[in-house]
């Protein structure tokens, strides 16, 4: 082919994401090359391209002639499902492509699969990214947050077009060169890791606005519209006021969000967090408390047989006398305990990316991380360009809830933080984010934990010996026999 003719890029994979970023690419300017197995799904996406602005996107039906009308050295994003589609994909594309060629993986992809593949492209000459995407569907069209990781020399060779697709905020474009290895797939299974903990808390706040103060959705949606013009706007907090504003179109009958069942689904990159935060040792319990509750929630029908047998016993409910609560008091209450919360969600991810950065030598620049995802991403928030420049200010921040910035919000928030734990508990409102992160940030805070007891108890029984905090030293106490001559 004539190399006017040739596409700049090059995606295979037409789902809605693979379509919409595809897209994206062409209405930049980018001449972009596509692909799918199903024939069906080529025609629909140059079909878009047509209705959507003759945009300048060519169409492929095998694997040779899509990787052949691609500019030297290409460049090809594969936005398929993860694990052995990804590598059918790889396998199916890099028979046709050539030293210097790129391969940059789009889905939600475990990093050590990351790393993997990109051994086994080096051996073939060829360069690998793998790249989180986060936005949704409007965000791969419109302007999504992009983390690609993985080799330097790919990324130089697409960055400009990934500046311009990506969405735009005040200082810059929401991407930026991750680190090497999988870093770009590990910063977006944490980044998804905090969405989880982001969704949950915002969960338990509709729960005890409604539950405890008896709101209805009208007002939930003035509300969350209200706090989405303060502190916490953020995409989800915008979209959580959207949602009770819609009727039931079904039925004709109230608020649909009342007629969704209370069963949360899942992919897995939350799961891979808490693991993650785990194997590093990293206290992670807003996130792991947001995974618990969507394990919980699978529970539908063992949770309605356990409601009946506790009202047999006798249990009353609380959550529906709500005359004695001041409302007024309780909305900016949840507020504020709301925000303290994510804060401490935001805390725990960033201490699972430098510890993970330290391991692997990434060299993640966190602020540079809160930056990207001020625009495009599910966890886009204003607060995250002062997360931003939290870690400016001091790059070795031990926790971000020690900045002095947050840790003057986290003071000024925690009376009313407690009163909304509180009332939860007296309720019986399960609140688990919400209390898991009260009590990060009382553990955190504290100078000393009852962890005393805790190692003399494993030196009792297991000679694991303790430190002392008035000599230095390893020391083992023979436990059972001065207890029993102090008995004497």
């Amino acid at each position: 082919m004539e190399s006017a003719t040739l596409s700049q890029i090059g995606l295979a994979g037409l789902a809605v994401m693979g379509q919409n970023l595809a897209l994206n690419i062409a209405e930049k300017g980018f001449p972009i090359s596509v692909y799918n197995r199903t024939i069906s799904k080529v025609d629909e996406t140059l079909d878009r391209a047509h209705r959507e602005g003759q945009l300048p996107l060519s169409g492929h039906y095998n694997p040779k002639d899509f990787v052949l009308s691609i500019k030297k050295p290409r460049s090809i994003i594969i936005l398929v499902k993860a694990g052995v589609p990804v590598d059918q994909t790889i396998a199916a594309l890099s028979a046709h492509m050539e030293p210097g060629d790129t391969i940059i993986d789009g889905g939600n992809e475990w990093y050590e699969n990351t790393e993997r593949r990109m051994v086994d492209a080096s051996a073939n000459g060829l360069l690998y990214l793998g790249m989180g995407v986060s936005g949704g569907e409007d965000g791969a069209r419109y302007g999504p947050s992009l983390m690609p990781g993985g080799s330097h020399r790919a990324y130089l060779n697409i960055h400009g077009i990934l500046e311009m697709v990506a969405a735009q905020v005040d200082d810059g474009p929401c991407v930026t060169y991750i680190g090497e290895g999988g870093s770009g797939n590990f910063v977006k299974m944490v980044h998804n890791g905090i969405e989880y903990g982001d969704m949950q808390l915002i969960s338990e706040a509709y729960d005890v606005l409604k539950n405890a103060g008896g709101l209805g959705n009208e007002e939930l949606a003035e509300i969350f519209g209200e706090w989405n013009r303060g502190e916490l706007e953020s995409f989800l907090i915008e979209i959580t006021s959207d949602i009770f504003k819609v009727t039931d179109d079904e039925t004709g009958d109230g608020h649909l969000v009342d007629k969704i069942l209370d069963k949360t689904g899942m992919k897995g990159t939350g799961k891979w967090t808490v693991q993650q935060a785990a194997e590093l040792s990293i206290a992670a319990p807003t996130i792991a408390a947001s995974l618990d509750s969507r394990y919980m929630s699978g529970l539908k029908e063992e949770r309605e047989a356990a409601s009946e047998i506790f009202k047999n016993e006798g249990l009353k409910e609380e959550i529906n006398n709500v005359s004695s609560v001041d409302k007024k008091r309780l909305i900016d209450d949840v507020r504020q305990a709301l925000y303290a919360s994510k804060i401490c969600s935001y805390a725990q991810g960033m201490n699972l990316l430098r510890a993970k950065s330290m391991e692997k030598g990434w060299g993640l620049n966190l602020g540079e991380l809160a930056r990207i995802w001020k625009g495009g991403c599910i966890i886009r928030a204003v607060f995250l360009d002062r997360i931003k420049q939290a870690y400016q200010r001091n790059p070795g921040l031990a926790n971000l809830l020690v900045d002095p910035e947050f840790a003057r919000e986290m003071v000024q928030r925690q009376a009313a933080w407690r009163r909304v734990v509180g009332l939860a508990v007296q309720k019986g409102i399960s609140v688990p984010g919400m209390s898991a992160s009260l009590q990060y940030f009382d553990t955190y805070r504290r100078g000393r934990l009852p962890a005393n007891l805790v190692q003399a108890q494993r030196d009792y029984f297991g000679a694991h010996t303790y430190e002392r905090v008035d000599r230095p030293g390893a020391y083992h106490t023979e436990w059972s026999k001065l207890a029993r001559k102090a008995r004497v």
